[in-house]
């Protein structure tokens, strides 16, 4: 049992999907950045998978709150004790006195000075002493392996839950990027309204979710492994009776046309922006593609036949922001791109 205060290392990627946190180079929280709050005493209920399980769900008794929207806080009291809670499932040993922590915490590339100070203050008033902020594009180059300090251009798209992240990345800076707030969620709420367009069935954002998860897809014409109809159970949004649906993927591919163009349209305006030699080296080098929004079946394929530049997946395309912070906190003496 330890009788003093000691540093512990903790990085995290918070994101408006899913927060990761990795301690000791392992990753100890993979949660759902969900929390349910008491509606009389606005006391935390519960958090991460045990909050998602509610939400959609829950009476007047309980709000259930997804604390970050596009990539943002949008509540600062809930992202608060979300991350208190999340924090707490890290096995921290059994000490007398809470550990003070060090953090690296990876927030969206077009962030203002607002939101960047909403971050680090709701990451202090958690627990967090030495809190470093790091953008997520360069975390995510960081977890795919790439040499961010090297003199040669990488570029990164991340796509996550809430933001897609664009950056081409040189020397340990950012040369070039762009951050659209459109990203998985957006993916999510096009499928949900389809299928009250096209099916008359009203389906909830889980169920949406679902759906993009079986069938999502960004082709109309996939090779390889091509899924199997999902079939979606819900009311008919007129009679209120029960539908059954079967949902194909090239239904998803159609319906996630116009968002996947606006992230084309974005990959290209960083391009655009990039420096000729450094344009030379992603030539040569590709494209990597991070975040949830990499698993979209094909993809990789589409950008590529788009913009005539070879496409990678990340190896763990989920985790990659989360593994970049886990090596930024090891490297805070030498990482002069986070930011304190």
């Amino acid at each position: 049992m330890g009788f003093f205060s000691f540093t512990q290392d903790l990085s995290m990627d918070l994101g408006t999907a899913n927060t990761i946190i990795i301690s000791d180079g392992k990753i100890v929280v993979d949660e759902p950045s969900v929390v349910a709050l008491d509606s009389a005493t606005n006391k935390m209920r519960a958090v991460g998978e045990r909050a998602k399980l509610m939400y959609e769900k829950s009476n007047n008794n309980i709000r259930v709150i997804r604390p970050l929207r596009d990539g943002v806080i949008a509540d600062f009291n809930a992202c608060e004790q979300m991350m208190r809670g999340l924090i707490k499932m890290v096995h921290t040993g059994n000490h007398l006195f809470s550990p003070s922590l060090r953090m690296v915490i990876g927030v969206p590339s077009g962030s203002t000075e607002v939101e960047l100070r909403a971050v680090r203050d709701s990451a202090e008033h958690a627990g967090g002493r030495d809190v470093y902020l790091i953008f997520e594009p360069m975390a995510a180059a960081i977890g795919v392996g790439i040499d961010v300090e090297a003199p040669e251009g990488n570029m990164i798209v991340d796509i996550g839950g809430g933001t897609t992240e664009i950056a081409v990345i040189s020397l340990g800076g950012i040369v070039s990027n762009n951050s659209i707030k459109m990203a998985g969620d957006d993916f999510t709420a096009d499928i949900q309204e389809y299928m009250s367009r096209q099916h008359n069935v009203k389906v909830s954002e889980r169920m949406a979710e679902r759906i993009k998860i079986n069938v999502g897809a960004a082709l109309t014409d996939l090779e390889g492994d091509i899924p199997e109809d999902f079939i979606v159970h819900g009311p008919n949004r007129i009679t209120a009776l029960p539908m059954e649906v079967p949902v194909c993927y090239q239904e998803v591919a159609h319906c996630l046309e116009k968002s996947l163009t606006r992230i084309e349209t974005a990959v290209l305006s960083a391009l655009e922006n990039t420096p000729p030699e450094l344009y030379a080296d992603i030539v040569k080098n590709g494209i990597y593609l991070t975040g949830g929004g990499a698993l979209l079946r094909g993809i990789d394929k589409r950008l590529q036949d788009k913009i005539n530049i070879p496409f990678h997946v990340a190896e763990d395309p989920l985790h990659s922001v989360a593994k970049g912070t886990g090596i930024a906190i090891t490297n805070v003496d030498r990482f002069e791109f986070l930011m304190r």
